[in-house]
């Protein structure tokens, strides 16, 4: 039985301490993940694709988190997955509405490919209340944001502001 590979998809828009916990641990359960940003035509970022996946694997270095690949994707994340060879998905949990949601998308994915499972992590508690919406408001209004992103997001946020 082979372990799997897992990719662990989503805005980052930009990415913070939450994230980044659930990095390090899934990191312990896969031999290879992959960090896969979405240019979701949906949403409006506040950084480009481009920009994310270099915060992102800036971010990873400052906090010592090596062997984690960051690439970019649109479309549908069942094929970035295949295409990869990933078997599963990693998302992270905060709050019981982040639930619903991704018991959502588990159960669609799974009828788009039934070998790929999805993993869901519940964010350490102090991470609970934090997304990357709340980060970009806080800097925004000039507060402090030491303790929801590394350096190199705070960087990136104060040079957009």
């Amino acid at each position: 039985m082979s372990i799997p590979n897992a990719i662990y998809p989503g805005s980052f828009d930009p990415i913070t301490y939450g994230h980044i916990d659930i990095v390090r641990r899934a990191k312990k359960l896969f031999p290879r993940l992959v960090i896969a940003i979405v240019a979701n035509p949906n949403k409006r970022p506040f950084f480009s694709i481009t920009e994310r996946v270099k915060i992102t694997k800036e971010a990873l270095a400052e906090t010592g988190v090596c062997g984690i690949e960051v690439i970019s994707y649109d479309g549908l994340l069942i094929d970035c997955a295949k295409g990869i060879g990933a078997t599963a998905v990693v998302r992270g949990l905060r709050a019981n509405s982040d639930f619903d949601y991704e018991f959502q998308m588990a159960l669609t994915n799974r009828n788009l490919d039934s070998e790929i499972e999805t993993v869901l992590f519940m964010t350490a508690g102090c991470y609970s209340f934090l997304s990357s919406s709340i980060v970009k408001e806080v800097k925004r209004f000039g507060g402090d944001i030491d303790s929801f992103v590394p350096k190199i997001v705070e960087e990136a946020l104060a040079r957009k502001f």
